[in-house]
């Protein structure tokens, strides 16, 4: 095992070979993290690397009784994509040493691209449940140029955290990086969000994954939030909670 150090964090690697990065973090609407866990899972990819921090709070996830590290890489040898499972929120603060640190990674892994799912906590109406992009020119042009559906681009902002230091390093440097972003919603987990992700990034890199599971899940999560807002609505009016950021 080998490891890239930062003053803040550290990349543990088991010497598997990865061409291009997918990425998801714990960010809000948790719309990229879900997208790149219901990856991990549908491609029984397999955990080759994760990364350390002494500079935040640390949390270790469990899944069926057993622990693991909090931010992962997950691969499998018949496959060219790997898969940055991101789960620890990393505030802006810590963002650059953190991404310092997986861009230290790549370089040394020789990674061609790295794309980013991620939602973003925008104003929409029902036409804007799609996903758009940002990129890099030669991302765009090795990806995107000639994708059918097309991924429209986002018509303007600015990125930042994490998503801002990879992309400013792909701007600078031969590293093709790929930002696709959808519109969430507050509540927790978007799951109709990551829905959209997942479509995206498996027609950009060809990937045979079915998203019917993930359908239901999103579809027993709207009826969950459904029901939860006609038990508030019940309620009389002063006890009524006036912060409905969950729905």
């Amino acid at each position: 095992m080998t490891t890239d150090d930062t003053e803040a964090f550290s990349v543990c690697d088991e010497g598997a070979d990865v061409n291009h990065v997918v990425a998801g973090f714990a960010t809000f609407g948790l719309a990229g993290l879900t997208a790149v866990d219901y990856l991990r899972e549908r491609l029984d990819l397999e955990p080759c690397g994760y990364v350390t921090t002494d500079a935040l709070p640390a949390i270790t996830p469990f899944e069926n009784g057993r622990p693991h590290h909090h931010t992962r890489i997950l691969s499998r040898p018949d496959l060219d994509v790997a898969v940055l499972h991101g789960g620890l929120f990393v505030p802006p603060n810590a963002a650059n040493d953190f991404s310092r640190a997986i861009l230290d990674w790549t370089g040394r892994k020789d990674v061609d691209e790295v794309a980013v799912l991620s939602g973003v906590p925008v104003a929409h109406g029902p036409d804007d449940h799609r996903t758009f992009h940002v990129a890099t020119t030669d991302y765009h042009e090795a990806r995107l140029a000639d994708l059918d559906p097309a991924v429209p681009p986002m018509a303007n902002g600015y990125l930042d955290g994490v998503n801002a230091s990879l992309v400013e390093r792909g701007m600078r440097t031969d590293l093709a990086v790929g930002v696709f972003v959808t519109p969430v919603h507050d509540r927790v987990p978007d799951a109709d969000a990551a829905i959209r992700l997942v479509d995206t990034i498996t027609s950009v890199y060809d990937l045979d994954v079915d998203t019917s599971a993930l359908e239901e899940f999103a579809a027993d999560v709207e009826a969950y939030y459904a029901r939860l807002h006609e038990r508030l609505e019940e309620l009389p009016e002063e006890d009524r909670v006036e912060d409905r950021m969950f729905m």
